[in-house]
C-alpha cells in the first residue's frame, strides 16, 4: 500500500483473491475475523468465545496471519510464557486523491480487506440466526445498467447515505449519553462496483421483479 502502511493481504501462499475465499470459507475462520473486528484478543481468548481446542484456533490463525488477512498485535508474556494477541488488519483512511494514486493490486488488496470482513460479519450473523429476527433487517441487491453519468449519480448517491448514516450514529450516541440505553451494534454495509459482465439485455432485472 501506500506510505509506510503495511498491509500484507496476499503476500503469503494464497494471492489476494484465495486469500479472501479462504478466509471466509470456513466457520471458524469466520469467527475469528468476526472476534477480531471487535479488538485485539489471544488465541485463549477466542478459544473461551468459540469453544474450541486451542490448537484447532491456532491453526486457522496461523493461516490467516501468514496470507496477511489479520495482524499481529503485540506479543505478552503471561506465565513465563509468550502470547501472541492479533487483531483485524488496521485499514487507514483514504480520501480520494490518495485512492487514485494508488496501482491498482493496491486497490484489488483493500477491495480484499473490506470484502473479507464484510463477509465475515455477515455469514457469522446469518450462522448465529440474527437476520431473521430483527423486522428492520434489511437485505437487497440488483444490478443497473445505466450510463456514465448514472454511474457517477449512484456513486454520489451512496456517498451521501454513508455520511447521513455516519450522523446519525453521531446522534445516537448523544441521545445515549442521557438516556443510558445500551448500543446495538448494526451492520452497515454500501457496496456499488461494475458487474464481472455485463447483462446481455437492459431491462434483464425488470422481468425477475
Amino acid at each position: 500500500m501506500t506510505g509506510d502502511t503495511m498491509i500484507k493481504l496476499g503476500q503469503g501462499k494464497r494471492s489476494v483473491e484465495d486469500a479472501v475465499s479462504y478466509a471466509v470459507g470456513h466457520k471458524i475462520r469466520i469467527e475469528i475475523l468476526a472476534f477480531l473486528n471487535e479488538g485485539v484478543a489471544s488465541p485463549e481468548d477466542m478459544r473461551k468465545r468459540i469453544g474450541l481446542p486451542t490448537s484447532t484456533i491456532t491453526h486457522h490463525i496461523n493461516e490467516l496471519l501468514d496470507d496477511g488477512s489479520i495482524e499481529l498485535a503485540y506479543v505478552k508474556p503471561v506465565r513465563n510464557a509468550n502470547q501472541h494477541f492479533y487483531r483485524a488488519v488496521k485499514i487507514p483512511f483514504y480520501d480520494d486523491e490518495e485512492i487514485a494514486a494508488m496501482t491498482p493490486p493496491e486497490r484489488q488488496v483493500l477491495a480484499g480487506l473490506i470484502l473479507e470482513a464484510v463477509m465475515a460479519e455477515s455469514m457469522a450473523s446469518f450462522r448465529a440466526g440474527k437476520l431473521p429476527h430483527d423486522p428492520r433487517v434489511w437485505l437487497s441487491w440488483r444490478w443497473f445498467n445505466v450510463d456514465q453519468q448514472g454511474r457517477g449519480d449512484i456513486s454520489d448517491e451512496q456517498a451521501k447515505s454513508w455520511e447521513r448514516i455516519r450522523k446519525i450514529e453521531d446522534e445516537s450516541n448523544e441521545r445515549r449519553i442521557e438516556s443510558g440505553e445500551e448500543a446495538e451494534s448494526i451492520v452497515v454495509v454500501s457496496l456499488g462496483f461494475p458487474r464481472c459482465r455485463n447483462a446481455d439485455v437492459v431491462d434483464s432485472q425488470a422481468e425477475a421483479d
